[in-house]
């Protein structure tokens, strides 16, 4: 059985998915609190629309992308918090209104071709060197975001208007917080896939949700669980053939039954033994 690390393009890939799962769900915690997880979704397919643009006209796709994507999250949340459309309405908007361009645009290069499948689902082998020095710039910035302001962040996602009477700033730590999940889901593209970075944002932050309490602890046990679910699903990849971002997706779903699971159980065994010392 091969190596996987005997390859190159296998320690790029593990590198990426490493940088990809800690700071996707670091993220993806005060979106979920926020209860705008179909944020990461809307972002997702306004990236999608910037690679088709990219592809169709000869641009580097990843660039435009990422100024698609941090663009439109910065407009959904000056719309929203404006009240100019409801936070719902807004990625609506966005989501469908990208969605169709990219399927326009699709139409005119005579659809799918290979570079966009491996935007689309993600591709280890188009891990570049550059790649991870952009997520690694990303992962700095993202880590001292969220450790310099988690504070106002948490404050934020509870309670805007206690945050408010706080002085923190709000508008500023939201949209801070969607630009750094438009750059996140652009850059992790490569690695997971533009349609599948959405569950990585999410999924290991409901996992972490079932086994700690504090929001600190959750923050580190969703960031675990997501570098956990890339490296597996990565080596699970490459040792089945299976598409990686599928891969890593089914991973981290995985972890999130076996969280369930465990929890279930946690909560019977305890209400029996209240039972029986009753």
């Amino acid at each position: 059985m091969s190596n996987p690390f005997e390859f190159e393009f296998m320690v790029r890939a593990l590198i990426g998915g490493v940088l990809s799962g800690a700071i996707a769900p670091s993220l993806g915690l005060f979106i979920y609190l926020r209860r705008l997880s179909l944020v990461a979704d809307t972002l997702a397919h306004v990236a999608l629309m910037g690679v088709a643009i990219g592809l169709i006209a000869n641009v580097f796709p990843p660039l435009v992308a990422l100024v698609t994507a941090t663009g439109a999250a910065a407009a959904i949340e000056i719309m929203r918090s404006r009240r100019i459309l409801p936070g719902d309405a807004a990625l609506a908007v966005f989501l469908y209104s990208s969605l169709a361009v990219a399927v326009v645009i699709i139409g005119f290069s005579d659809g799918f071709n290979s570079d966009l499948f491996g935007y689309l689902f993600g591709s280890i082998l188009t891990v570049s060197a550059t790649d991870l020095w952009l997520l690694a710039g990303l992962g700095v910035i993202t880590v001292g975001f969220v450790m310099v302001f988690f504070s106002e962040l948490a404050q934020t996602s509870f309670d805007l208007d206690l945050a408010r009477t706080n002085g923190v700033r709000v508008d500023l730590i939201n949209l801070g917080l969607a630009v750094l999940t438009g750059a996140t889901i652009t850059l992790s593209m490569r690695v997971v896939g533009v349609l599948l970075i959405g569950a990585l944002i999410v999924v290991p932050v409901l996992a972490a949700l079932r086994l700690t309490t504090g929001l600190r602890q959750t923050l580190f046990v969703s960031m675990l669980i997501g570098v956990i679910s890339a490296v597996t699903g990565l080596l699970l990849s490459f040792y089945t053939d299976m598409v990686p971002g599928g891969a890593i997706v089914i991973t981290s779903i995985g972890i999130l039954l076996i969280t369930a699971g465990w929890k279930l159980g946690v909560t019977k065994v305890t209400t029996r033994n209240r039972v029986s010392a009753s």
